[in-house]
This record gives C-alpha cells, structure tokens and sequence, in this order.
C-alpha cells in the first residue's frame, strides 16, 4: 500500500477496525475514508454502492460486524447471520465494482468446526459441524472468505480472509449481555470488587460509563443491584457461565491489527493458493497459539483487578466449544508473531477501562 493511498476502514469504531486505523497512522498512512454506522448503513445496499462510486476507496479493511458473545450468539441467531450477510455482500461486491485494489476481510476462528483438530490449522474449515451456540455467525464468516476467495479466482481481485482468535483490548465491548468473555470478566470482578467495597461512587460512575440495560448511576440502589444481580454480581460472588473447563486462546488487539496490516503490505492472494487445481483455504489464522482455561482466566482477572470474592461457575449454562486453539504457523512462516501475552494484556486493558 502506498502511504498516501486512499483507505477506507469499515467499523472504525469499534474493538478491531479502531485498533487498524492507530496501526495505520502510526506507519504513516494519512488518507482515509471512514464513516460511522449512522453515517453509512453497511446494511443498506443503496448506500454501500453510493458510497463506493462517490469515495473510490483504493484499499479497504472490512472490519465491520455484528458481534458478541456466547449471550447474545444464543438470543440474536437471525441478526447475527443476516446483518452479517448483509455487510459483507455490499462491501465485497461494491470493492469489486469500484476496482479496490485490495481487501482485507477479518472474520473468525468460530468458523471451524467444534470437534476440529487441535490445534486449527486453515485446512480443517467445512470438515465437520459447527459449534450450535455460534452457528450463524461462523456461517456468515464462512461465506464472507468463501466471497473473497471465489472474486479472487474470478475476476482475479486481491482480497485475503483473515481469521483471529479471540480479541481484547482498547474499545471492547463491556455490555454484559453482549460482550466476550475476557471483557465481560472484567466488568464483573470489578463491579463485584466495588461492591464488596460497597464504593457506590465507583459503581455509579461504572454504570454511567456503561449503563446496564438502561439504568445508569443516577438509579436508586435497589435498582442497581437488581441489574448486577441478573447478571450473576453480589457481594458475595460473581457468577460465570459454564464450568470454566473450556480452554481459550487471547490475542491483543493491537497485535490483530499489526498483524492485519502486515498482510495488507506485504502478502498477495496468490501466495496463499498454493499449485492445487482446486484452490480452497486461502485464509488465514491469526493467534498467539496459546491457551489458558477460562477457569484460570477468571482467576487472573481476580488477581489483576483485586477482587476477592468468590468466583462461582453456572453449569447449567453452556460451555460452547471446549477447546478451541489456532495454527498460526502460515502466519509465522510468512514472518509475523505476536508480542502481547495474556497477563501483561488483561493488565493493560483493566487501566485501559478505569480511564
């Protein structure tokens, strides 16, 4: 990518696309086209192409989508899967229309499938079902690589699908009906540490911040303490759902993002699509390949945050997929590695989320 090349991040806002517009700026790139989801409906497919045909993007980072975790994946099948859809069709087809010269399309290591071999490599997507509680989403990210892989092959475009694990980091999501897991760990130990410290003040500046399904700090106590009790944080104990068994993997978002735009710089579509005449499996895993049980996450958001009260597992809720590791060995060979670890990461973030 030239320096002053016109690029445009879908979803600049939120966890990833914000973290690839800091990485972009700091190697220099300065030209960008960005517009909110109330400025531009990726949704709309009226707008998409009006956008498109009046901006021209050179490159673009499609960093947008409907996200969340086990919680909302559960309740939001239908959303998850049509608006997901819905943004990758436009975004794709329009970059096409409008002769972007490359893409970049961020989806997920959801999209193996539940029994995959650990650890996932590339080549172990579509070989057996899917996780049921993500099973939209991992569909719709499925069909986004399969779209850029298929316009590749085509209409001989350069658009690459790259797959990170799970992500933290500045701009997460702390809904805690919607957020992943390591955000919501977070917000909860440390509402449950304000608590235990019965520091209102804190608790209220914390749901001014992030108000709990429309109750802010300005609510009555009782008020408060219904909405952190529905989502299982008491005085005594914060409550998790699962049993805590399932081991995940962390990648910091700004290492997802340096990652993203390595790729963007330095790898084409044809160094991904080998000799085979049945070219498949062009994406990429971007992870750390390494793991930790959600049992001992937990505990060390405990220690990091400074809450000491009790940490209780709800095993009438669903774990989801009980092991779910990256390969990220086609990523190293093509010379990029990971710099965060977990403990200096969640550390980080907590500062991050007390500012």
């Amino acid at each position: 990518m030239e320096k002053s090349a016109k690029i445009f991040v879908a979803g600049h806002r939120g966890l990833v696309g914000s973290a690839i517009l800091k990485n972009l700026q700091s190697k220099g790139y300065d030209h960008f086209v960005l517009r909110t989801s109330s400025e531009l409906d990726l949704t709309n497919q009226k707008a998409v192409a009006e956008f498109f045909a009046e901006q021209k993007p050179e490159y673009v980072f499609l960093a947008a989508a409907r996200v969340g975790g086990i919680v909302a994946n559960s309740i939001y099948r239908a959303d998850f899967i049509y608006q997901n859809l819905q943004i990758q069709n436009n975004v794709i087809y329009e970059s096409w229309r409008n002769q972007v010269k490359k893409l970049l399309f961020l989806g997920s290591t959801c999209i193996y499938p539940r029994e995959a071999p650990q650890p996932m490599s590339e080549d172990c997507l579509l070989t057996a079902p899917l996780e049921y509680t993500n099973e939209p989403y991992a569909i719709a990210k499925i069909a986004g690589l399969k779209m850029c892989e298929s316009f590749n092959l085509q209409y001989g475009t350069n658009y690459i699908a790259v797959m990170p694990t799970n992500l933290y980091g500045p701009n997460d999501n702390f809904n805690l009906e919607k957020s992943h897991v390591l955000p919501a760990l977070i917000r909860k130990a440390h509402l449950g540490k304000c608590l235990v410290a019965k520091d209102w003040s804190a608790l209220r500046s914390d749901f001014n911040r992030y108000p709990v399904e429309g109750v802010d700090g300005n609510a009555s106590e009782t008020e408060i303490l219904t909405k952190l009790s529905k989502y299982g944080i008491t005085s005594e104990k914060i409550s998790i759902w699962g049993t805590g068994k399932p081991v995940r993997e962390f990648l910091w978002s700004e290492d997802m993002a340096d990652a993203c735009v390595y790729v963007m710089e330095k790898v084409d579509f044809k160094d991904l699509c080998g000799s085979s005449s049945e070219v498949r499996n062009c994406h990429l895993n971007i992870g750390t390949g390494k793991e930790i049980s959600i049992k001992d996450l937990a505990g060390l958001v405990a220690k990091i945050t400074g809450y000491s009260g009790i940490l209780s597992f709800d095993v009438t809720k669903p774990d989801g997929t009980l092991r779910k590791l990256t390969d990220p060995s086609k990523l190293h060979q093509l010379g990029w590695h990971h710099s965060m670890e977990i403990e200096q990461g969640i550390n980080t973030l907590y500062k991050w989320y007390l500012c």
